[in-house]
């Protein structure tokens, strides 16, 4: 069936590959392990992450090899909602990809994301851009034209290897590498951020919809 005749919140997806974000808690993000229960360290969030897309569909139309970024403005705890959020997706992606990249990141397409439409109270929208996502040692960058421009390094735990909280029921994911900001400066919808040296987190991501993945 065409993807535009099916309604919004019925589509299959699925999406596999890693998240960054960068938030502006001066400390590892207590949203992990609070599961948004417990206040940001400065009382308020303020947060971009980047997804790499490995593999991924929307429907019949493939996602795979895409990149998108999002920005995040929380008033307070995570969990209370009233999030503002706005999402920038790969400008090499079809018409079908954008509309469904749309759909998942803000929470339309159910699944996963649906608590977005829960917790999102201003969706600023969406726009196509030059997202890049990539990879150097353990360095992982988003560029999204000049306005994201991130970059994230792990924490190195016992005997260098990477800090790793396991096992946690965190909507993104249930193994989150903890990490930190060289760079992370949003200049974007009327935000001007700087949260170089703060809080970051790597993730490896399998996401789906419309039941809960």
């Amino acid at each position: 069936m065409a993807l535009d005749t099916q309604e919004l919140g019925t589509v299959p997806w699925n999406i596999k590959g890693e998240l960054i974000l960068n938030c502006n808690c001066t400390v590892f993000c207590p949203c992990v392990v609070s599961l948004g229960k417990h206040p940001p360290t400065e009382g308020y969030c303020q947060a971009w992450l980047g997804i790499r897309i490995d593999e991924g569909h929307y429907g019949d139309e493939s996602l795979s090899g895409m990149a998108v970024g999002m920005l995040m403005d929380i008033p307070g705890n995570m969990g209370r909602g009233n999030w503002k959020a706005a999402a920038f997706i790969d400008d090499q992606a079809s018409d079908a990809a954008y509309e469904g990249l749309e759909a998942i990141l803000s929470g339309a397409a159910k699944g996963t994301t649906g608590l977005f439409k829960m917790l999102v109270g201003e969706y600023l929208g969406a726009e196509r851009a030059p997202v890049s996502f990539t990879t150097e040692g353990n360095v992982r960058r988003l560029m999204v034209g000049k306005k994201i421009q991130g970059e994230v390094v792990p924490v190195a735990g016992k005997d260098g290897a990477d800090m790793v909280i396991t096992n946690t029921e965190y909507w993104m994911g249930k193994d989150i590498t903890v990490a930190t900001a060289n760079r992370g400066k949003v200049r974007a919808f009327g935000r001007v951020w700087d949260f170089d040296g703060r809080s970051a987190e790597i993730c490896q991501i399998d996401w789906g919809g419309p039941a809960p993945k």
